[in-house]
């Protein structure tokens, strides 16, 4: 299984990478690297998270890391993040 990263998804790191540099450069490359490599469970443990109703049919599900959530699409050999941001984030 393969993980590809959504364009809004990268936005989405970007944003947040420049957000939280602002404040301390450490911690954002902390933050991103922790968010980067968060895929990787999902390898083995795909089905990792609760599904998402508002995207059915497809297999949408939602991963915590820390405290950001990612949204992320399971398809037959691939693993798809759409979306990353902040829980306080307004969504």
């Amino acid at each position: 299984m393969q993980v590809f990263w959504t364009d809004h998804a990268l936005q989405d790191l970007e944003r947040l990478h420049a957000f939280l540099a602002k404040a301390n450069a450490e911690a954002a490359a902390h933050v991103l690297q922790s968010l980067v490599v968060a895929p990787a469970n999902l390898l083995t443990y795909s089905r990792m998270g609760p599904m998402l109703e508002k995207y059915e049919p497809r297999e949408v599900r939602r991963l915590i890391v820390g405290s950001y959530e990612m949204h992320y699409e399971l398809k037959v050999n691939s693993l798809h993040i759409l979306r990353v941001w902040h829980t306080r984030e307004n969504r």
